[in-house]
C-alpha cells in the first residue's frame, strides 16, 4: 500500500487552463501498467491491489505484443471548461485496439472504444487517429485510463489538444497529405503518358513503385483504412505488408531495367533474380500464414541495398544515369535510419514532424531523383542516336563521293577509249585509200587478167563462207560435247583452261537476264576486285561471280569443280566419288561432297527437264 502511494504521488500532473492548446504525454506524464494475462478489467486496474508503474522513456510502448498495457493520466483543470471542447488523442494508427475509461460528471467512469480493428465509421471523428472527447471539464483532478492492445510494436503517444486546436492541425495534415498523393498521381499520370509514347519497361514499372509507395504510406498513415477499405478493418493486418513486397518487388524490376543490370552488372542480376524469388517466398508465406511476421519491415533494407550496391557499382562502370539513382536512394536511406532510430528512441531531440514525416519526404525526393534518372537515360539515349544518325550521314556522304569518284573515272576511261577508237579508224581509212590507190594500180596493170580475178574471186567468196560455216559448226559441235557428249579432263580444260575463263562463263549465266544489287536492287555496277565481280554503285557492296551459284565456298580449282558439275550431269548422278577421284586425283571425301551437293541440286532440276535445255550442265551452276 505504502508502495502504491509513493508510486501515485510520483506521477506528474498535467495542469489544463484556458490557454493551453496541447500537450504530449511523455515520461511520468503517463503511468503504465502490464497485463500479460490480458484477463485484467477496469475495476481490477483500479482497485489498490495493482500497482502502475511511472513511465521511463518518451513515450511508453508494447514491448510485450501478447500483454495488454494499461495508462493512467491525470489532469487538473485550474478552472471549469466548457464541455466537449477538450479530447485526448492516440497518433499511432496501426493500434489494434484503443479503449478508453472516462470520467463524468456523476463520478463514474464511461468506456468508448476504438482501434484499427474497429469500423472506421465507428469513430467519434472521421480522422485517421483515435480521438476521445473529455465530456467533463469541470474544475479538479481527473484521472483517465485507456487500454490498449496492438499485435505490432506501437510507440504509445497521447495527446490532449482543444477541439479547435485539433481542427486546426488535422486540415493542415490532411493538406499536407493531399499534396503529397497529388505529387504520386501526378508522377504517375506523367511515367505512364511516358510509356505509352515511348513504349519502354522502366517507365510502367516506376508507375507501379510509385503507386506501391502510396499505397505503403495511405497504409501507415491510416488514410488508406478511412478511404480505400473503411467497411474492413481485418486489411489492416495486411495492407502496409502488402505494399512493402510491391515496392520491393517494383524496385528490383525498375532497377533491373533501369540500369541495364543484365548486360552490365551480370552477377547483381542473378543477385536480384534470387532476392525477388526470395523475397516472393518470404511474402506468400506471412500472408498465408504468420500475418504476424508482416511487422519485421527491417527486412526490405536487403533487396533496398542490392538495388544501392548494383546502381553504384554501375555507376562505377561509367553510366553515368546512375548517379541520380544513387542519389535518390542514399537519401531513401537516411530516411530509413531515421524512422528506425526515432522507433528505437534514439532522436528524441528532433521535433516530432521531423521524425513523423521523414520517410514520407524521402520517398518524394526519391521520385523526384528517379525521374532525373529515367530523363538522363533518355537524354543520353537521345545523344547516342544522334550521334548513330551523324554517322549514317557521314557514311552516305562518302558514297556519294566515292559514287561521283568511279563516275569521273568511268567518263574519263570512256574519253579515252573514244580517243584511241578515233584515231584508229583515222588509221583505218588512210590504209583504205592506200589500199584502193593499190588496186587501181593493180586493175591497170591486170587488165588481161580480169575475167580470171573475178572468177577467182567469187570462188573465193564461196569458200570464205563454207569456211565460216565450217569454223561454226565445229565450234558448235566442241560446245554440244562440252555441255552433253563426254568429254576427258584435258578436253574440258581446252574450253575451261583457267580460273579467269571459268569466272567469266559463271558472270554470263548469272547477270544474263541484268544485274541487279542483292542488298539494295540496284541494277548499276562497276567492276570489283575480284575478276569479273561486280561492285553496286549505290550501296558500294561487291558480289563475286560465284555467289549464289552451286561453287560458292568453293576449296578446289574452279577448273576441276567445273568438270566434277560436268561429270555429275552427263552420268545423271551415277558417277561414283572413287571415279571422280582417280579422274581428277583429288581426295575421295572431297568428291563425295561435291557429289552431294550436285546430287541436290539435280534432284530440285529434273533431268527430263536438264535435257531439254539446250546449255547442258550449265542450267545446275546457277
Amino acid at each position: 500500500m505504502c508502495v502504491a502511494a509513493v508510486c501515485a504521488k510520483a506521477q506528474k500532473v498535467l495542469d489544463v487552463d484556458n490557454q493551453l492548446d496541447q500537450h504530449k504525454f511523455t515520461f511520468n506524464d503517463v503511468a503504465v501498467l502490464e497485463d500479460r494475462t490480458g484477463k485484467l478489467n477496469f475495476a481490477d486496474v483500479t482497485g489498490k491491489a495493482l500497482v502502475f508503474k511511472n513511465n521511463q522513456s518518451l513515450y511508453p510502448s508494447n514491448n510485450v505484443n501478447a500483454s495488454t498495457y494499461w495508462m493512467r493520466v491525470r489532469v487538473r483543470f485550474d478552472e471549469a471548461l466548457e464541455s466537449n471542447t477538450r479530447l485526448i488523442e492516440f497518433f499511432d494508427q496501426t493500434t489494434d485496439e484503443v479503449t478508453a475509461y472516462l470520467p463524468d460528471t456523476n463520478g463514474t467512469y464511461k468506456e468508448v472504444k476504438s482501434g484499427a480493428n474497429m469500423g472506421f465509421s465507428n469513430r467519434l471523428f472521421h480522422h485517421k487517429n483515435f480521438e476521445f472527447l473529455l465530456k467533463n471539464a469541470t474544475k479538479g483532478e481527473h484521472v483517465y485510463y485507456f487500454k490498449v492492445r496492438s499485435h505490432n510494436l506501437v510507440n504509445i503517444i497521447m495527446v490532449y489538444r482543444t477541439v479547435g486546436y485539433f481542427v486546426r492541425y488535422a486540415l493542415n495534415e490532411y493538406l499536407g497529405y493531399g499534396l503529397f498523393y497529388g505529387m504520386i498521381l501526378i508522377f504517375c499520370f506523367h511515367n505512364l503518358l511516358m510509356f505509352i509514347a515511348v513504349r519502354r519497361k522502366h517507365y510502367l514499372f516506376y508507375v507501379f513503385y510509385v503507386i506501391s509507395v502510396g499505397l505503403y504510406e495511405m497504409s501507415a498513415d491510416g488514410i488508406a483504412f478511412q478511404y480505400l477499405w473503411p467497411d474492413m478493418p481485418v486489411i489492416n493486418h495486411y495492407g502496409y505488408g502488402v505494399a512493402l513486397y510491391l515496392i520491393s518487388f517494383f524496385a528490383l524490376v525498375f532497377s533491373k531495367e533501369l540500369l541495364q543490370v543484365k548486360y552490365r552488372a551480370p552477377l547483381f542480376n542473378k543477385l536480384i533474380n534470387w532476392v525477388i524469388v526470395l523475397r516472393s517466398v518470404y511474402f506468400l508465406y506471412c500472408l498465408m500464414f504468420a500475418k504476424g511476421l508482416f511487422v519485421y519491415k527491417f527486412v526490405e533494407v536487403i533487396p533496398l541495398s542490392v538495388c544501392f550496391a548494383a546502381g553504384i557499382y554501375i555507376y562505377g562502370k561509367g553510366f553515368q544515369p546512375a548517379r541520380f539513382f544513387v542519389l535518390a536512394y542514399s537519401i531513401l536511406f537516411v530516411g530509413f535510419i531515421i524512422k528506425a532510430l526515432t522507433a528505437l528512441k534514439l532522436l528524441t531531440f528532433l521535433p516530432s514532424a521531423v521524425s513523423y514525416y521523414s520517410l514520407s519526404g524521402c520517398f518524394v525526393m526519391e521520385m523526384v531523383l528517379l525521374s532525373f534518372a529515367i530523363g538522363d537515360q533518355v537524354r543520353l539515349f537521345k545523344k547516342e542516336k544522334e550521334a548513330a544518325d551523324n554517322e549514317a550521314m557521314r557514311q552516305m556522304k562518302l558514297n556519294a563521293e566515292l559514287k561521283d569518284s568511279i563516275n569521273r573515272e568511268l567518263e574519263l576511261q570512256v574519253a579515252i577509249r573514244t580517243k584511241e577508237v578515233v584515231e584508229k579508224s583515222e588509221k583505218l581509212q588512210l590504209q583504205k585509200e592506200v589500199i584502193e590507190r593499190q588496186n587501181r594500180q593493180l586493175l591497170t596493170v591486170n587488165r588481161q587478167l580480169e575475167l580470171q580475178a573475178e572468177e577467182i574471186s567469187r570462188m573465193n567468196v564461196l569458200l570464205e563462207k563454207d569456211n565460216v560455216e565450217l569454223k561454226t559448226s565445229i565450234e558448235r559441235v566442241t560446245e554440244s560435247r562440252a555441255l552433253s557428249a563426254e568429254l576427258n579432263f584435258e578436253e574440258f580444260s581446252a574450253k575451261y583452261p583457267d580460273q579467269e575463263t571459268c569466272f567469266g562463263f559463271l558472270s554470263s549465266l548469272k547477270w544474263k537476264d541484268g544485274y541487279s544489287c542483292t542488298r539494295c536492287e540496284n541494277t548499276s555496277y562497276c567492276g570489283g576486285r575480284l575478276p569479273h565481280s561486280r561492285r553496286c554503285t549505290k550501296c558500294s557492296y561487291e558480289e563475286s561471280a560465284i555467289h549464289n551459284t552451286i561453287f560458292e565456298n568453293n576449296r578446289i580449282p574452279i577448273n576441276k569443280a567445273f568438270y566434277i558439275t560436268y561429270l555429275m550431269y552427263i552420268t545423271n548422278g551415277t558417277i561414283s566419288s572413287h571415279q571422280l577421284s582417280e579422274k581428277l586425283q583429288i581426295r575421295q571425301s572431297t568428291c563425295w561432297t561435291y557429289a552431294m551437293r550436285i546430287k541436290k541440286v539435280m534432284q530440285e532440276k529434273k533431268r527430263s527437264k536438264l535435257k531439254g535445255d539446250q546449255q547442258g550442265w550449265s542450267t545446275l551452276v546457277v
